[in-house]
Parts: structure tokens; sequence; C-alpha cells
């Protein structure tokens, strides 16, 4: 019996689950050869990352291509909501290219957890201003409709980031 530091995957950044230590050595090279990781594309938090980056452009764009009534509201979402995308895209490389098995010095599944919880605060924060501030012009409402669908889909992320991180560590630990 072994009470020795043990490995706990969260398969949030594993990609799966972990194979068996003589199976890993002959997986593990056919795995790594390829570039891209196709599964990632189809996958729910793949998907999901398309969705909010997706409603975030809309977003800006609509923001960005309407009249505005006060500069610093609406500059101020549109840096939200640039900066939440630029992140989002960052992690969907990352996860798309396999950068985490490269970078293991970096809890990457944290690092996305807190990037979502507080982008999301942020975004929330401009799209409740962006929302205030519209008088009903129809670009600026849009905006800050997709600012809360974008929102919305940033909630989902930090919900299943958190399911899986600590939920499966919490139950691993145990068997």
């Amino acid at each position: 019996m072994s009470h020795g530091a043990r490995v706990i995957r969260t398969g949030v950044s594993s990609g799966g689950p972990a194979a068996p230590p003589a199976a890993a050595s002959s997986s593990s090279a056919g795995s790594d050869a390829e570039l891209m990781d196709g599964a990632y594309f189809r996958s729910c938090a793949g998907m999901l990352k398309v969705a909010q980056m997706i409603s975030l452009l809309v977003g800006f764009i609509s923001v960005n291509n309407s009249r505005w009534t006060d500069y610093s509201a609406y500059s101020y979402f549109q840096i939200v909501t640039m900066c939440d995308l630029v992140m989002i895209l960052f992690f969907y490389i990352i996860h798309i290219f396999r950068i985490y098995r490269k970078l293991t010095c970096v809890s990457w599944p944290l690092a996305e957890f807190l990037h979502y919880l507080i982008g999301t605060i942020l975004l929330l924060i401009a799209s409740i201003v962006a929302a205030s501030k519209s008088y009903n012009l129809t670009g600026l409402v849009a905006g800050a409709t997709f600012g809360f669908l974008a929102t919305i889909l940033c909630v989902l992320s930090i919900w299943s980031s958190y399911k899986v991180s600590c939920i499966t560590q919490s139950t691993s630990k145990y068997h």
C-alpha cells in the first residue's frame, strides 16, 4: 500500500482518461505525431468556445457599426469583448494544437477557469452598461444582447470546468 504523491488528471486539458502504462508508450507516439486534435473541434467544450467567439464578435461588430451615444461606455464594451475574444481564441488554440502537453509548467485548467471567471464578470458589467446606455438604438441593443449571450455561454464554461476539475478530483481521491 503506497501513500506517495499521485497525479490526478481532470480531463479538461488532457483530452480524456489516462491510458494504461503499457498502452501509453505505444499510443503516445501516434497521438503526438498528429498536429491537431480533431476530436476537440467536435467536443462540447470546443463548440462552446466557437459559440462564445462568434457571439463576442457579433456583439463587437454591432456596437462598432452603430451610432454611439456614450463613447466611454461602448469603448469599454468593445475592449472587454475583444480581450475576451482573444483569450478564448488563445485557449482554443492551446487545445487544438495540444500545447498543454508541451507546457506542463502551467496549470491549464486553473488558468482557463480564472480567465473565464474574471472575463465573465467584466463582460457582464460591460453588457449591463451597454444595455443601460443603448437608448433604443438597434445596433447598440443587439451588441448588448450578444454580450449577455456570451456571458451566459461563459458561465456554462465556468460551470463545466469547475465540475470537471473539482468534482472529478474529489471522487477519484477515494478510488
